[in-house]
């Protein structure tokens, strides 16, 4: 759990996650569920107790059995009468069990959902707004950064607090340091500015590829990532295109360019995050994106190069933001106990319960005062070996990166489409059927035409 929690982190929380969101988005379930909700607001609520909280977490037993048994616990001894039923939901079945339940007014009182899925449950009317239960003062609790992650639009197309922050991870750089001397480098480049000179020098000298960004439209957003970061603005307000600009015309040209002259394993336009990983832990690659925990599978599946691993701040751009994965906690729409479920969740993810879970699983915490508490605890540790020092470095190092992170990609119904329009036509681009220019123009093209079919009723209201 630990090692798929950190390599998720890195790549808007891996494949498989993202191959259902994916086909959630795509409308398949769209229209399904507007339907269902729909019927549901003006149907009787259901006869379960309303003294019983319906939680739902996503692939977190048995691992954490013992944790969330003893949150809940705490909890309901505060509360008196009330009872927490937990659920687990693997990642595989969470689409096709979150409808049904909708569709038989059996949704759960608090769900864990990340901000793509949230939003799209947001925009088809299945969440609560939380200014209506939630406490004054509520939003402080969380760095603040991270709580603009649960903002998205509703059904009315305004943007609302539909999701509490729960666990993060943040993406970091982990180089080979073989490679990078080699290459006359003593760490990485921090902003994307300087990777095409550290590029050209990595392949030059050593052979090798510098990094792999994937522009397969159905993988890792890293590379939409590095557009916001060099400037660009993706949508604008009335969600049209805002990307073929000055800015966008120079990120279209800059990967472009990496390409087309060999700077970029080939295989960038037709595999995935798996590929970085693969080529990294065999040496081909000089570094990788990931979370933290990554480098203990790299201890495991590649010795030699672990030996020679050191993490690194992630590639930023001029203004240093950094991206950050985040998993929140929603409350659906049809909850009898919504105000108790509220207080369920600010529970679970108050400063101590998201402490221990933050250790027990070894990802990042949304409290401040869970991050500063865990910060002091990795830095009084005394790691046993060379491999625990390593990775107790790099969670810190993640931990910092906190500081200046934030969702560079918000949750919107449509940020699967835009990415796979996006990447496809800078697939055309690289591979020298269109130039960069004419790329981005037929990305905008695309993606308003489906905007205006998508949001043409949100913004009319």
């Amino acid at each position: 759990m630990t090692g798929q929690l950190a390599i998720n982190g890195s790549r808007g929380w891996g494949v498989r996650r993202r191959s259902l969101l994916r086909r959630f988005a795509a409308g398949v379930a769209g229209a399904a569920i507007a339907v269902g909700l729909s019927a549901c607001r003006g149907a009787a609520p259901p006869a379960a107790s309303e003294r019983t909280i319906q939680f739902w977490t996503l692939d977190l037993a048995p691992k954490f059995n013992t944790y969330l048994q003893g949150v809940i616990t705490a909890w309901e001894q505060q509360n008196p009468g009330y009872r927490v039923v937990w659920t687990d939901i693997p990642w595989g079945s969470v689409e096709r069990k979150l409808l049904a339940a909708v569709f038989a007014r059996t949704a759960p009182d608090v769900v864990n959902l990340n901000p793509l899925f949230a939003a799209n449950l947001a925009s088809k009317g299945g969440l609560l707004p939380l200014d209506q239960v939630l406490p004054p003062g509520a939003p402080q609790a969380y760095l603040p950064l991270i709580w603009q992650a649960g903002r998205s639009a509703g059904p009315d197309g305004q943007p609302q607090q539909f999701a509490i922050p729960w666990y993060l991870t943040a993406r970091i750089t982990l180089a080979n340091t073989r490679l990078l001397q080699q290459a006359g480098y003593s760490a990485p480049p921090r902003s994307w500015a300087e990777v095409p000179a550290y590029a050209e020098a990595v392949r030059r000298r050593t052979g090798r590829y510098a990094l792999f960004v994937t522009v397969v439209p159905d993988d890792s957003a890293e590379l939409l990532e590095s557009l916001v970061q060099m400037g660009v603005t993706l949508l604008g307000p009335d969600q049209r295109a805002a990307f073929n600009s000055s800015a966008g015309r120079k990120a279209f040209a800059f990967w472009t360019d990496l390409y087309r002259r060999g700077l970029l394993p080939r295989e960038v336009v037709s595999q995935g995050y798996r590929r970085a990983i693969e080529l990294y832990q065999s040496g081909e690659l000089a570094q990788v994106g990931s979370g933290a925990e990554f480098l203990r599978s790299i201890q495991t599946n590649a010795p030699q190069i672990a030996a020679a691993t050191r993490p690194y701040p992630p590639i930023t751009g001029a203004n240093g933001e950094a991206n950050v994965a985040v998993m929140t906690l929603a409350i659906p729409r049809q909850s009898k106990v919504a105000g108790k479920a509220a207080e369920f969740a600010l529970f679970l993810t108050d400063a101590a319960n998201q402490q221990r879970f933050a250790e027990q699983a070894r990802v990042l915490p949304s409290s401040p005062g869970a991050l500063q508490q865990l910060r002091r605890k990795l830095e009084a540790e005394q790691p046993a070996n060379q491999p625990e020092a390593l990775v107790q470095q790099a969670r810190l190092l993640s931990a910092d990166t906190l500081a200046q992170a934030r969702v560079l990609v918000p949750a919107s119904p449509g940020v699967k489409r835009l990415q796979a329009i996006v990447y496809t036509q800078l697939q055309r681009a690289m591979l020298g059927q269109i130039s960069s220019d004419a790329a981005l123009a037929e990305a905008e093209r695309q993606w308003n035409a489906y905007a205006v079919g998508r949001f043409a009723g949100q913004a009319s209201r």
